[in-house]
């Protein structure tokens, strides 16, 4: 029996650029966007602190490429979570190029510029990006939140709740 491997991403970070939302000929919404993460420690000796920055690529499909394309801007700060993939290709100049890159299957925004609240992605609908051999994989539902009404500016509006049990499968700390 083979033993079962492990390809799961998860970061938290801010957005470095406005996400780029595109469809390909088929129809499919995909949003590439990038997410800066930062890391900070001092020397064994206690010296000076010490940082340094990764810059990730981010790809989302379907649907939960248009909420991606619809609700983050540069600056937001978003958990994401999904599986590292690599991909090669010739460039324009006949190179061979390669770039690796994170395919989501979660987002929430954590903060906005605007000051903006938390939205789970996860509680929607979408389909995973297509496989290598171009058909779409099926799509994935997780279970949706508690819902309760609230009243603002005289309109009913219905709002998502999770509760502490909820959050903290999504928290990845």
């Amino acid at each position: 029996m083979a033993v079962p491997s492990l390809n799961k991403v998860q970061l938290i970070g801010n957005l470095t650029r406005d996400p780029n939302l595109r469809y390909t000929a088929k129809n499919t919404a995909v949003c590439t966007f990038g997410i800066a993460t930062n890391r900070t420690w001092s020397g064994a000796d206690g010296g000076e602190k010490q940082e340094s920055v990764e810059f990730h690529n981010i790809v989302a499909w379907s649907k939960l490429a248009d909420i991606c394309g619809q609700i983050l801007h540069k600056g937001d700060k978003a958990y994401v979570e999904g599986r590292l993939q690599t991909r090669d290709w010739k460039g324009e100049d006949g190179s061979d190029r390669r770039t690796t890159e994170i395919v989501i299957d979660n987002m929430i925004l954590l903060r906005s510029r605007s000051g903006g609240g938390e939205y789970n992605a996860s509680d929607d609908d979408y389909a995973k990006g297509p496989s290598d051999d171009g058909a779409s994989k099926p799509a994935q539902k997780k279970a949706s939140s508690k819902k309760k009404k609230t009243q603002n500016d005289d309109d009913d509006q219905v709002m998502e709740s999770s509760s502490a049990e909820d959050i903290a499968d999504d928290v990845p700390f």
